[in-house]
């Protein structure tokens, strides 16, 4: 059983993907010929495609290039949720699902809640080579995502139950598959509520990114919890409904929806805990970077199931410049806005 998380085009697997969505059952062999899992599926994180090293002057271009790349996000933040008063968008496939279910995503109560409230997160110091180091850091920061968010739930007069996390070095198995998968080095199962994460291999996913750049590390574990709120909140019972009864095209746009909301989730608590994290200039401009090289534009297929490198990269400057939920409903957002 495929796992939930980030993963490739649902549809079809991505040279260096582990399978995730595998659409109605087709002639051929695995993955083609196996049905969607629903529950069973993994949100992986796709591979960054790491672009050639800049020379020193290139990089002050580059920096400059980051705070220019914020203010673009931040227009096309205004240009998405300015015309709310015009009416919401509806989703291809909604109209046969339960209402009730429908408005879990459309109208969720953490809408309602405002900002998230910072916990004064302080993060260990990753050391290069150092696997525990790492893990040390991933389970201090799971543990403020913990906090943040079981507050918020509690604002929303919402239950909340943290996930379960699984920090991996050595191959293993659970209720979403096998790993490690090629490309997958970090994914939400929702048929156990757990993050896996593996420590070695999300370095190597992001192009071997130095681990003093932590804030690309942060992100990605603040997207797979992500999912869980998603998942906590039915969010994700949804998107299962949704892409287990539309077309190829509708069921991309539910994931891209599903994966760019937690996007903006990731965002928002990281812009929760800028200043005690620190997400200084620097670790900002790192980030973009790191997200702007995993969109669909950059990967080597045809499939569209996570956003362009546009949209993944705004949706994580929607979250971490208004933090405010109601921000991050992707679900009444136009389709341009989640392409």
């Amino acid at each position: 059983m495929p796992p939930y998380g980030r993963v490739p085009p649902y549809g079809g697997a991505r040279p260096g993907y582990p399978p995730p969505y595998a659409g109605p059952p087709q002639a051929g062999p695995p993955p083609y010929g196996q049905p969607w899992q629903g529950p069973h599926q993994r949100y992986a994180m796709p591979m960054r495609r790491r672009p050639p090293r800049r020379s020193a002057a290139g990089s002050v271009v580059a920096a400059l290039g980051a705070l220019a790349t914020i203010f673009v996000a931040a227009v096309l933040v205004i240009s998405v949720f300015g015309d709310r008063s015009k009416g919401t968008t509806t989703i291809a496939g909604s109209r046969s699902g339960p209402r009730s279910t429908r408005a879990q995503a459309t109208d969720s109560k953490l809408y309602g809640t405002g900002a998230l409230t910072s916990v004064n997160c302080r993060l260990p110091r990753i050391v290069q080579g150092d696997t525990s180091s790492m893990k040390t850091f991933m389970d201090e920061l799971t543990g403020c995502l913990d906090r943040t968010w079981r507050r918020q739930f509690g604002k929303a007069g919402l239950g909340f139950a943290a996930p379960e996390r699984m920090f991996w070095t050595q191959p293993g198995s659970g209720a979403c598959g096998s790993y490690p998968a090629p490309g997958a080095a970090a994914f939400y199962c929702p048929a156990n509520q757990t993050m896996y994460v593996g420590l070695q291999h999300v370095i190597e996913t992001a192009g071997n990114e130095p681990v003093s750049h932590y804030a690309v590390y942060a992100r990605v574990i603040a997207h797979e919890y992500g999912h869980h709120v998603q998942d906590q909140g039915g969010i994700l019972d949804y998107g299962h409904q949704l892409m287990s009864q539309s077309g190829v095209d509708a069921r991309d746009e539910a994931s891209r929806r599903i994966e760019l909301q937690a996007q903006c989730l990731a965002g928002a608590f990281l812009g929760s805990e800028k200043n005690s994290l620190p997400m200084t200039r620097e670790q900002t401009h790192y980030l973009l970077l790191d997200v702007r090289g995993r969109g669909d534009d950059n990967q080597p297929t045809g499939k569209h199931d996570h956003g362009s490198s546009r949209h993944y990269a705004g949706w994580v400057v929607t979250g971490y410049t208004r933090q405010v939920l109601s921000a991050c409903n992707t679900w009444t957002a136009p389709s341009s806005a989640v392409s």
